[in-house]
């Protein structure tokens, strides 16, 4: 892998994805950009959408990446209800979500997933996502996208250590530090290696800056390496760790990206201090993309979530997050992003944007070898 500018993101974060999927796409649904079903009507969209009156979401935490916001944005624009299920889920479970409720018409089953990278193909081969074009498609990078519709990036950042600076006296201030005495008890991961995208890349990210020139084997075997010392030395806390564990001081140091970090930072307004570290080596960019569920109960809702977020307005919401919305690009050189909200994105600078290739190698890796090497589970569940 190798360390790219902002501008060049989005042409390498992924290659071209291949295979062609059997799925059956629901009624109604196009694989023509712009086009809103059987008229294209962007009216005819809304009506629908207005008549099934809810879409379901699923691992939405309203803190993270303005989804709060987003939220709010889409209802009081349309006469559509956000039903969100299960906000601290990882991308894994929420594939499991489509699967578990294939036959349930009612709320458990989600409309809409967020999910990482890795697991768009994942959720295509499985038959779990439908097709769908948003009217912006043609501004989503081809690098970043399913050339045919199956899932598509939104948005990204990088990693950092998010310190509650009232229970840390000194930041660590790259991955090796986190092994030392002084943090014992203090550091924990923003979701589950087995399920989550943020915590595997996560590990991968340590053993990248253990090993920068290594194999995708390597680096993942080194982080799984990393994760049993830190667990090890006392110094991990096996819970799914979010901005109120850090704000409360149940964990001091969370791995987490530099756009939640930032926002919550901002949200305690000192109360604790937050201080926001991208580590020195190893920095590592996510991409997370939408999808459509293949057994959506509400199909007209879903196009409709996923109209807005592309839009200019859902994608100003993403930056207004503090995290660069996937039409970034096109949007900065038209000038519809506010210079002041430009300035308050945090830096990727020297981020390693992998390639799908690469992120489905180091998954694979991480998801087998996190039982047998560092033993412990992560309570996605934590009190409090």
């Amino acid at each position: 892998m190798k360390k790219y500018a902002v501008g060049a993101v989005l042409a390498l974060i992924v290659g071209a994805c291949g295979g062609s999927s059997t799925t059956t796409a629901a009624p109604g649904t196009t694989g023509a950009p712009g086009t809103t079903g059987a008229s294209g009507s962007m009216d005819d969209l809304i009506a629908a959408a207005e008549g099934e009156g809810v879409v379901t979401t699923i691992a939405l935490p309203l803190d993270w990446c303005n989804y709060g916001g987003m939220i709010e944005g889409f209802e009081a624009k349309y006469n559509v209800d956000e039903n969100g299920l299960d906000r601290g889920g990882g991308s894994a479970e929420e594939l499991e979500a489509i699967s578990a409720n294939k036959d349930n018409p009612g709320p458990a089953a989600p409309d809409v997933v967020d999910i990482g990278l890795a697991f768009g193909p994942q959720a295509k081969a499985d038959g779990l996502i439908q097709p769908y074009m948003v009217a912006t498609w043609d501004e989503i990078p081809e690098s970043a996208k399913d050339a045919e519709g199956y899932w598509y990036g939104d948005y990204y950042g990088v990693l950092a250590f998010e310190v509650n600076k009232t229970e840390v006296a000194t930041s660590p201030a790259d991955w090796a530090d986190l092994l030392k005495a002084d943090y014992n008890g203090q550091v924990a991961l923003s979701g589950d290696p087995l399920t989550s995208n943020a915590a595997i890349l996560s590990v991968w990210a340590a053993g990248v800056s253990a090993m920068p020139d290594g194999t995708v084997q390597e680096q993942a075997e080194a982080g799984l390496d990393f994760f049993k010392q830190l667990n090890d030395a006392g110094n991990f806390v096996p819970i799914d760790g979010d901005s109120r564990t850090v704000g409360i001081g149940e964990t001091p140091i969370l791995i987490d990206y530099n756009y939640n970090s930032k926002a919550n930072a901002i949200a305690l307004a000192g109360n604790p201090e937050i201080d926001t570290v991208v580590p020195a080596s190893g920095i590592m960019a996510g991409m997370y993309t939408q999808a459509i569920s293949a057994y959506a109960p509400h199909p007209n809702a879903a196009k409709l979530w996923e109209e807005y977020l592309y839009s200019d307005e859902g994608q100003l919401k993403y930056a207004e997050g503090f995290c660069y919305p996937i039409r970034y690009d096109t949007m900065l050189a038209d000038g519809k992003i506010p210079a002041e909200v430009v300035a308050e994105l945090p830096s990727t600078e020297g981020a390693l944007f992998p390639t799908l290739a690469e992120l489905e190698e180091a998954k694979g890796y991480v998801v087998a070898g996190w039982p047998q090497v560092v033993g412990v589970t992560v309570d996605t569940s934590p009190s409090g």
